[in-house]
């Protein structure tokens, strides 16, 4: 199966089923896929969007970003949902080569789970519903918000730290041309040194905070965003295969 889908006017849009759980099951394929901004979605591209069979997008953008770069086209009996989880605006200043990038990203994500837990809840419910799938989850460059989302479901999956850290970071393969069209789209933009980098170490770092936090990934999703334990069954149920593999 293929991980990346390549589009035109997309960087970033990758499937993230085939990642083995604990439990020896496997994440599915062509059931959870993860993008940037679907608002660049056109011509050919839409095409092979819509050859995807989504039935359920969840946007995790701020409606001021929505309105400025659109949203994916709708088509019908598809489910869309604008759920911005990020609060506090990034302190761009805050960051110092001392502190380095992957401290200073893993510190707006803990700022997400504090600020989202909302929206958080809604998506992770979208996405536990068997019936919604395939989902899209995705941002402005599906690195960020899509990067904290996806490593809570692969989490209750039950896949490893260090492929929810690998998945993170593959979004290092599409940094270079991201930055390229967003400098093009937005040539005035001051661009801060981390700009579009996502280094293995800022998804470790996070999740090690998030787990001193609250004891475990798991934790803090059922008792902080109050995802009942029935959808944490329903979301195993789907996302992964029937076959327990024997070790």
């Amino acid at each position: 199966m293929t991980r990346h889908i390549e589009f035109v006017n997309l960087c970033n849009f990758r499937d993230v089923g085939g990642y083995a759980a604990k439990d020896g099951r496997t994440v599915r394929w062509q059931r959870l896929y993860r993008a940037d901004s679907l608002g660049w979605l056109a011509g050919e591209d839409l095409a092979a969007f819509r050859a995807l069979r989504v039935r359920s997008i969840i946007d995790l953008r701020h409606p001021y970003e929505v309105e400025k770069a659109g949203r994916a086209p709708e088509t019908e009996g598809q489910l869309y949902q604008n759920l911005p989880i990020e609060g506090r605006p990034w302190d761009v200043a805050a960051f110092s080569e001392e502190l380095g990038v992957a401290r200073y990203l893993a510190d707006r994500y803990l700022e997400v789970t504090e600020d989202g837990v909302g929206n958080l809840k809604t998506a992770l419910e979208t996405i536990a519903r068997a019936d919604n799938a395939p989902v899209v989850v995705h941002c402005a460059a599906g690195k960020d918000r899509t990067g904290v989302l996806t490593a809570l479901v692969l989490s209750l999956a039950g896949v490893s730290e260090d492929d929810i850290v690998a998945d993170y970071a593959l979004t290092g393969l599409a940094t270079e041309r991201f930055v390229a069209d967003w400098t093009r789209r937005h040539p005035d933009a001051a661009l801060w040194p981390g700009f579009g980098l996502a280094p293995a170490e800022a998804m470790r770092l996070f999740l090690t905070d998030l787990t001193a936090r609250h004891g475990s990934v798991e934790r803090y999703v059922t008792h902080v965003i109050g995802l009942p334990p029935d959808a944490v069954s329903e979301l195993r149920g789907h996302l992964l295969t029937d076959q327990i593999q024997e070790g």
